[in-house]
């Protein structure tokens, strides 16, 4: 789970203007910190299969949210890409 200051951190760093919380960047961001701290959890609680069917959903709504910047503006999907360490 996030904290509510983590979560500012994130959303200062990614945010396209002051005050945004909803754009596909941020999103992104949000959920690539939800996905971390739920791999580390199933790293110890391996039979936890209701946080990993979690995390499958989590995975599935970035990929979705990322093949919609990609569609959209793929300098902007690069950079996202870059900046979170993501594959491709």
């Amino acid at each position: 789970m996030l904290t509510k200051t983590e979560k500012k951190k994130v959303i200062e760093g990614f945010e396209t203007h002051e005050g945004d919380t909803g754009s596909p960047e941020v999103q992104i961001a949000l959920l690539t910190q939800r996905i971390n701290s739920l791999t580390e959890h199933l790293k110890n609680h391996r039979k936890d299969h209701a946080s990993r069917r979690g995390l499958l959903k989590m995975v599935g709504t970035r990929a979705a949210l990322l093949k919609y910047v990609n569609k959209k503006d793929v300098g902007r999907y690069r950079e996202i890409i870059s900046r979170l360490g993501l594959r491709k």
